[in-house]
């Protein structure tokens, strides 16, 4: 009979003998058990329906980042990719960064997204279409960053940032200035030619907008704009303090070379147009001009400023 170990000439090796062996642990006895319910579909990683849920969820997310970071009256958009990535280099408090589908990634970009999502700024992909939107010219090279309304310096910070520093004050008013990219300009002039701030009176005059962002690549965020809600009061107050107050006008009577810049300076810059005002005219210490050697009769506004700053630092070194 077959398994009849009994049988003759059956041999049977030692510790094969069959049946239940001691020390099984209950392994059988726990394998025997029930594992409950199965989970449902969307709740296993694994199962397809699981993996549309988490991409829903992504969708929400996005959308609920998107929806609290629209735009309103209070916020401002930085576009390009230099102003993007400047901003985010120095800690703006940004809301959200948008990136076009599709736009090609360079260093500048991949720099951005990347500070972004350190900072935990919402990174939200948009149509072009959206960023055109944001822009009357188009020129976001695919990428804007939301920053809420600047937070404008008070005029007493601004000297108080200059005494920190190891050089003679050096500060910027503007008088009549009222295009934003003339002030974009300037404050970038000011941050390239070691000035420590710009002074803005607080009515009629251009304010820091997406547009001065975009002209100062980013400038805006290292050297603080101030406003003043008197420009005349708050020079006549630096200069009781010291500063001595340098008016630039395309009618000054002091030429440009013929000024000693090597102490505590403020220079006024008036437009292109209306020039100095009366009053900020009279609380200058001295108005210059800058000399022309070709046709041209004045420059603009920001470009003289800028040429006026070289000439400065040119003389501190």
């Amino acid at each position: 009979m077959a398994g009849n170990s009994k049988r003759r000439g059956a041999v049977r090796k030692e510790g094969t003998k069959k049946g239940p062996t001691v020390g099984s642990g209950g392994q059988r006895r726990r394998g025997l058990e029930g594992r409950g319910a199965t989970p449902p579909a969307h709740e296993r990683s694994y199962h397809p329906a699981a993996k549309r849920a988490a991409k829903q969820q992504r969708i929400t997310q996005q959308q609920r980042a998107y929806r609290a970071s629209k735009r309103t009256d209070d916020t401002e958009t930085v576009l390009g990719r230099n102003p993007v990535l400047e901003c985010l280099r120095t800690g703006v408090p940004a809301t959200a960064l948008y990136v076009a589908l599709g736009a090609e990634a360079d260093e500048r970009f991949t720099e951005s997204v990347a500070r972004a999502a350190d900072s935990g700024i919402p990174i939200l992909e948009v149509p072009r279409s959206d960023l055109d939107k944001m822009t009357t010219n188009g020129l976001h090279q695919g990428i804007a960053l939301q920053v809420p309304a600047y937070n404008y310096a008070h005029p007493d910070d601004l000297l108080a940032a200059a005494a920190q520093s190891h050089d003679p004050a050096l500060l910027v008013a503007l008088d009549n200035i009222s295009d934003p990219r003339n002030l974009g300009a300037i404050v970038r002039s000011v941050a390239a030619f070691g000035g420590h701030g710009v002074l803005i009176p607080q009515r009629r005059s251009a304010s820091v907008t997406a547009v001065a962002w975009r002209t100062s690549a980013g400038a805006a965020a290292r050297i603080p704009v101030g406003r003043a809600p008197n420009l005349t009061q708050t020079l006549k107050g630096w200069k009781n303090r010291g500063l001595q107050v340098i008016g630039l006008d395309a009618g000054g009577d002091t030429r440009i070379d013929e000024l000693d810049a090597t102490g505590p300076l403020v220079v006024v810059v008036g437009s292109e147009g209306k020039g100095l005002s009366r009053l900020v005219r009279e609380n200058c210490d001295a108005v210059v001009s800058i000399p022309m050697a070709g046709p041209v009769e004045s420059l603009n506004a920001s470009v003289a400023a800028g040429v006026v700053l070289a000439e400065i630092a040119r003389q501190r070194r």
